[in-house]
This record gives structure tokens, C-alpha cells and sequence, in this order.
């Protein structure tokens, strides 16, 4: 067989491949390249390039820039948010829970650290449409934490309506700390986690002890 006719025949053959692995293919390059870039200044011509694929297949496929970048966002949300409930241990106790869970959260993003910036630097900074995918994000977190404060509340007599503030609080933090920890990449996962989880965990294991904090008299 000649160049040109194997060459036909290894286009024909990636053609075939499965539409989801195709999607995959294109997305972890647009994820790559938004990561980069930003969304503005992110070229289709260096996705298609990344990816392997021709322009006109990706618009086939997941259709104009705006669509693929709100596709990336969709499935790095939902892979973050599956690591982060698939690491909390139901069965140990609820700082255990707790700090399983931000393991898996500190872990997963140190691994995809340019699908967190896609998710907490560019998709926050184009607003609109895609900052609804990011707040959908935050209250699924927000309603995991709460569910394992929820346990802890009830069974020590805690006000069970503090419970849900807590938990976005402290989602907000291990937000912060994680985009802090894209510029400090040299700390080690488990030590940003510990750092939160100290400063949680102290805190709310005080209020569940009924220890409060109050401002001095003036």
C-alpha cells in the first residue's frame, strides 16, 4: 500500500471512532487550551489543532465556541463534584467524612489544575450563562457539607438552621484556597487540606461543644 492510500485508510479509521470518545478527545483540548488562554483570546484553529480533529468536526459535534466552552465547564463540574461525594466515607465519623472529602477535593484539583482554572478563573470571569453552571456547582457542594453538618448537628443539639451558612462558608474557602493553591503549587494536597480542615473543624467543633464567640464591650 502507498502513503497516500495508507493515509486514507488511518483518516477512515479515526473517523470511526465512538461519538463519546470523539466529545472526550475535543473537550480535554478545549479544556487545555481554554486553561491557557482564557475564553476570548482561546482560537478554535489551536482546539482543532490540540485535539487532532478539523474545526468543522468540533462545530458538528458540540457546536460553537460558546457551546464548547459551556460543555467543558458542564463536565469539570460534574467530575469535581463526583470525586468530592465519592470520597467522603459515610461509615467513620463526621470529621473523618470531612476530611476525606477535602482530600478528594484538594487532590482532584491538583491533578486538574487547568480544569480549575477553567472552572474558577475563566468560567467566573465570562459571567452570564457560565457562572450559572458554577452556582449550580456550589450548591450541590454547599447541600453535600450541609448533609454531614446535618449529622453532626442533630446528634449534639446544634441549631440545625446554622448548618447550611456553615456549609457555604466553608465551600467558599476551599474555593479560595484552591485558586491560592494554583499559584503555590509546590504545597502538597493533603497539607492544603489539613490547613482548612484545621481551621473548620476547630471552629465548628467548638460550636457543637457550645463554645461561642462574642464581641468584647465597648
Amino acid at each position: 500500500m502507498d502513503h497516500s492510500a495508507s493515509s486514507v485508510h488511518e483518516r477512515r479509521r479515526v473517523k470511526r471512532l465512538p461519538r463519546e470518545v470523539r466529545e472526550r478527545q475535543i473537550l480535554d483540548a478545549a479544556v487545555r487550551v481554554f486553561s491557557d488562554h482564557g475564553y476570548h483570546n482561546a482560537s478554535m484553529d489551536e482546539i482543532s489543532e490540540v485535539a487532532g480533529v478539523s474545526k468543522p468536526m468540533i462545530y458538528a459535534y458540540l457546536g460553537s465556541k460558546e457551546d464548547l466552552f459551556a460543555a467543558c465547564i458542564h463536565r469539570e463540574a460534574t467530575q469535581l463534584l463526583e470525586a468530592v461525594a465519592a470520597g467522603v466515607r459515610t461509615e467513620l465519623p463526621a470529621d473523618m467524612q470531612l476530611w476525606h472529602g477535602l482530600g478528594a477535593f484538594f487532590e482532584y484539583v491538583g491533578a486538574h489544575r487547568e480544569s480549575w482554572r477553567v472552572l474558577h478563573r475563566q468560567a467566573i470571569s465570562q459571567g452570564g450563562p457560565f457562572s450559572e453552571e458554577l452556582l449550580d456547582m456550589r450548591r450541590q457542594a454547599i447541600s453535600l457539607v450541609d448533609t454531614l453538618l446535618v449529622r453532626v448537628a442533630t446528634k449534639e443539639g446544634l441549631d440545625r438552621g446554622a448548618t447550611e451558612s456553615l456549609a457555604a462558608a466553608l465551600v467558599g474557602a476551599a474555593e479560595s484556597l484552591a485558586d491560592w493553591w494554583l499559584d503555590n503549587p509546590d504545597v502538597p494536597s493533603r497539607a492544603v487540606a489539613s490547613r482548612l480542615m484545621n481551621l473548620a473543624w476547630i471552629g465548628f467543633g467548638g460550636l457543637v461543644e457550645g463554645n461561642t464567640w462574642h464581641p468584647s464591650e465597648d
